[in-house]
């Protein structure tokens, strides 16, 4: 139940954050996902700004929390799995005016 209920806060405050009208980052994703190892989270940001990128577990546990200055443009951060168990996580990239998640799985 609780699992749930933190599940759909995330996700009803990102859209409320997604319904803005300005974006400066576009295009988040993963590849691979599933992945075993390592993946690559990928965004396209309209600006140079500095960005924080933030794993969490299911629960909301944070597993990661790493500040980048992201490049005009196409950037790309590498993410390896290190001693996580396998599992569904959570990852946002978050700027000063919005924050953008989705769901990685780890095998």
């Amino acid at each position: 139940m609780i699992k749930k209920l933190l599940f759909f806060i995330l996700f009803s405050v990102s859209a409320i954050i997604y319904a803005q009208e300005t974006h400066s980052l576009k295009s988040l994703g993963t590849h691979p996902n599933p992945f075993n190892f390592e993946t690559k989270i990928s965004f396209i940001s309209e600006k140079t700004q500095p960005v924080i990128l933030t794993v969490k577990n299911i629960l909301g546990k944070t597993i990661l929390a790493k500040e980048i200055k992201a490049e005009r443009g196409k950037n790309s951060i590498t993410f390896r799995r290190n001693d996580l168990k396998s599992g569904m996580y959570i990852y946002s990239i978050q700027t000063s005016e919005e924050v953008h998640s989705k769901r990685l799985v780890i095998r």
